[in-house]
């Protein structure tokens, strides 16, 4: 049964991975296979819309997004196991994984995978979940459900029969969940980037050079800053200049790591987003050009 469920033709032997990979004999279950870069990425929200619900944001802290796999050109696949699609609303709804395959990705209509963590007795990693991954127009399990199903299971490392003959029904599930906080918990981006006098306001604004030059120098490389709102030649300040197209809302910072075997090991080397030539950033470069909105008021919880 377990063998049917792997993407990597792995063993359902255990998989002990305590020996360096030979390079001609990689075991995909004790080294990361499919993907080059390890995505560790936030969100910088304002609100969540389901306040009236008790889902809040942190006060003074960035959430965390996801942890993604990408192959080192950028390119990715996802939804790389239909049999572990857990996502309610999959977007896409079709996918190519790992075996150049088309899939169809069915929405998930099961018991919400909060309740993966319950069986398993992880009370405090899904309060954790609870206060720092949080969701913005739907409830946070169907945000966790689908940054496991859409990017989770494309890692070799957490496939199923990595967990050999003693495998419990959803332990990849669980410890997806725990190595992306990891991760996440190794990257305070609100405190880096107060350390550097850059502060949510509504009045102030900053450039992406200050943004990107304050967390560089605390994680050690160039981390992807991701912005929506307007095109900055399109608003007030920058209607003359034709050549800035760049978004003007900072919300959004990606990590980019090369992992040592496992990324559960946490052996990760910082590296550059511009890697191979891919792109450093979505906002505008214009001076002043950046705002980092403050929270809508009633939107945070103390932590």
């Amino acid at each position: 049964m377990l063998g049917k469920r792997s993407l990597y033709g792995e063993s359902t032997l255990n998989h002990t991975c305590q020996l360096e990979a030979n390079p001609a004999t990689v075991d995909s279950c004790c080294v990361e296979t499919f993907g080059g870069l390890i995505l560790a990425t936030q969100f910088w929200d304002t609100y969540t819309g389901l306040e009236s619900q008790g889902q809040l944001l942190p006060q003074n802290s960035w959430t965390l997004h996801g942890l993604w796999p990408d192959a080192c050109n950028g390119s990715y696949t996802q939804y790389c196991d239909v049999n572990r699609q857990y996502d309610p609303r999959p977007s896409p709804k079709t996918t190519t994984g790992p075996n150049g395959t088309l899939h169809a990705v069915p929405p998930y209509t099961g018991p919400p995978v909060s309740t993966f963590l319950e069986t398993l007795g992880k009370l405090d990693l899904l309060s954790y979940m609870n206060t720092y991954w949080i969701n913005r127009g739907s409830p946070n399990t169907d945000f966790w459900a689908h940054e496991f199903s859409k990017h989770g299971t494309c890692y070799s490392t957490f496939d199923v029969p990595c967990y050999g003959p003693a495998y419990v029904p959803h332990e990849d599930v669980v410890d997806f969940f725990q190595t992306a906080i990891a991760y996440y918990m190794g990257l305070p981006t609100f405190d880096w980037l107060e350390a550097a006098g850059i502060v949510p306001s509504n009045s102030t604004t900053y450039t992406l050079s200050q943004v990107q030059g304050a967390l560089q120098a605390k994680f050690g490389a160039v981390p992807y800053v991701g912005c929506s709102g307007p095109r900055y030649n399109g608003t007030a300040t920058g209607g003359g200049n034709s050549t800035d197209r760049g978004n003007t809302v900072i919300d959004e910072v990606w990590y980019y790591h090369y992992v040592y075997g496992r990324p559960q090991n946490g052996r990760a080397v910082p590296v550059d987003a511009s890697v191979n030539g891919l792109s450093t950033s979505s906002c505008a470069t214009s001076e002043g050009a950046l705002h980092y909105y403050e929270r809508t008021p009633g939107s945070e919880r103390v932590v």
